[in-house]
């Protein structure tokens, strides 16, 4: 699924430290950054959670079912409110209150409970979305490894679990604007809808379309040759980020000045 790979990407491009190809806007230690990549990946599902079908539909049995049939009748459906900036700010606002829930103990000082949790069910969705795993159930186990991790050992990492979430969930939005389907743009549950004199207008007409859906059809269809290239080249450009993260982890920067 190109969409958990593209949140993957996008994490990597923000704190990543390959020069070059990375932006490096919010540098990472590694942890962070291949962390925050599973992260992201799996945050890069959640718009989908408005379709019956959607890989976090199918996460825990019913309970996942439920949460997609109810995610779509609040947001009016496929593609609609859980698409919009609206559904970004509570997003945004939900991952930061789950940094929030922490435990301090005597034995082991805080533990991020929330964000920890958090990390262990997005990179659920993102491994299984891209098949790294066969069964959900060592989905859930590899996530929650990850989860185990950041409440235990790293619970500082709880500072970009906000950010890492929103770019992922944006990366998603920026995926969909890129196909025909388009988006319902910014000012959802209000979607403006184009005069009938610019339904015939070349180019205009699929950028702005006549149902008021907002498109930079660039990729085409969902599921298009484009689009599946486009997956391809940001999966070599995620291998290629998350090997130069792994190497600095070991202590081996193939980039430091000689």
């Amino acid at each position: 699924m190109t969409h958990a790979t593209s949140g993957a990407a996008a994490w990597i491009a923000i704190t990543g430290t390959m020069p070059i190809i990375t932006l490096g806007a919010y540098p990472l230690d590694p942890v962070g950054v291949l962390a925050g990549t599973a992260v992201c990946a799996g945050a890069a599902l959640l718009p989908d959670a408005d379709h019956h079908s959607a890989t976090i539909a199918q996460a825990v049995p019913v309970v996942g079912r439920v949460t997609a049939f109810a995610v779509g009748a609040l947001s009016g459906g496929h593609r609609h409110g859980a698409h919009s900036p609206v559904a970004v700010a509570i997003v945004a606002a939900c991952a930061w209150a789950l940094t929030l829930l922490t435990i301090t103990t005597d034995e082991f000082g805080t533990l991020a409970i929330g964000a920890g949790t958090g990390a262990a069910a997005l990179t659920c969705f993102g491994l299984k979305a891209r098949d790294f795993v066969r069964t959900w159930t060592a989905a859930w186990a590899l996530g929650a490894l990850l989860g185990v991790f950041i409440v235990a050992f790293a619970p500082e990492q709880v500072a970009w679990f906000p950010l890492a979430v929103t770019v992922g969930f944006v990366a998603h939005l920026a995926g969909d604007l890129l196909t025909t389907g388009g988006l319902p743009g910014l000012f959802w549950p209000w979607v403006p809808r184009p005069p009938e004199l610019l339904h015939p207008v070349p180019v205009l007409n699929r950028v702005w379309q006549p149902n008021g859906y907002v498109a930079l059809p660039l990729l085409g269809d969902t599921g298009s040759l484009r689009e599946t290239m486009l997956g391809a080249v940001l999966g070599l450009y995620c291998f290629a980020g998350f090997a130069n993260e792994g190497l600095r982890m070991l202590g081996v920067d193939l980039f430091a000045p000689s």
